[in-house]
């Protein structure tokens, strides 16, 4: 019974490592995941960034759509003056320009302060285009260590997988499957260390006859409070 213990043993250590690598390879496209998130951010501020850009570029076509139209106001103005018969007219149809004037010089003063704001966007939209750029050649390179990491971890688990198949074997049908049933029951750990008169599985107590009996009897021992196969090293 020394030497199947000896399996057992080995294949528990086999079984962890099983489990270890397949959840090293499950995290993976978690893993992808998390390192997205700087680029959705990213390309969240771009959006932000392109929608006020057009915002104030729309703002600045229609100031200057109100500038052609005064500029043809004022042009008309000046055709009438013409037609002006008396000095009271005459000056009050100069202010009337002389207003015009003034709306067109605020209106060609707030299309200057847009061209400068959307000057200054601009600038943030190429800043953030590049941010983008980065971000998505620091993810290229993140994703292919992972899927490197990925498949190193499969190749590994393929490996582990067939010297598990071949030990399973040189196991006793009766022994596996108490094992098989131990290993579902107690989540994953079927074979502990009892050290000090206790199961390292359970960390309860174990009879201190039963623990004289692990080191001096050639047979298997089960911990009494959860079953697991017991050795001591």
């Amino acid at each position: 019974m020394k030497e199947v213990l000896e399996l057992l043993i080995t294949l528990q250590e086999l079984d962890t490592s099983i489990v270890s690598r397949q959840l090293e390879i499950e995290n993976i496209p978690k893993e992808i995941t998390k390192h997205t998130a700087p680029l959705q951010q990213a390309e969240k501020e771009l959006k932000k960034l392109q929608d006020k850009y057009n915002e104030m570029e729309k703002k600045k076509r229609q100031k200057e759509l109100e500038v052609k139209e005064i500029e043809d106001k004022i042009e008309k103005l000046k055709e009438r003056t013409k037609d002006i018969k008396t000095n009271k007219e005459y000056h009050a149809h100069l202010k009337e320009i002389e207003k015009t004037e003034k709306e067109k010089y605020l209106l060609e003063d707030d299309v200057l302060y847009l061209m400068e704001e959307l000057d200054e966007a601009s600038k943030k939209l190429k800043e953030a285009e590049e941010k983008i750029k980065e971000e998505k050649q620091r993810l290229d390179e993140i994703k292919k260590e992972l899927e490197a990491k990925k498949a190193e971890a499969e190749k590994e688990l393929a490996e582990l997988k067939a010297k598990r198949r071949e030990l399973a074997d040189r196991i006793p049908e009766d022994i596996y499957n108490r094992y098989m049933d131990t290993l579902e029951k107690t989540n994953g750990l079927a074979v502990v260390e009892a050290k000090d008169e206790m199961c390292l599985g359970c960390y309860m107590s174990i009879p201190p006859q039963l623990y004289v009996e692990l080191k001096t009897e050639d047979k298997l021992f089960q911990c009494p409070q959860c079953s697991r196969f017991l050795y001591r090293k």
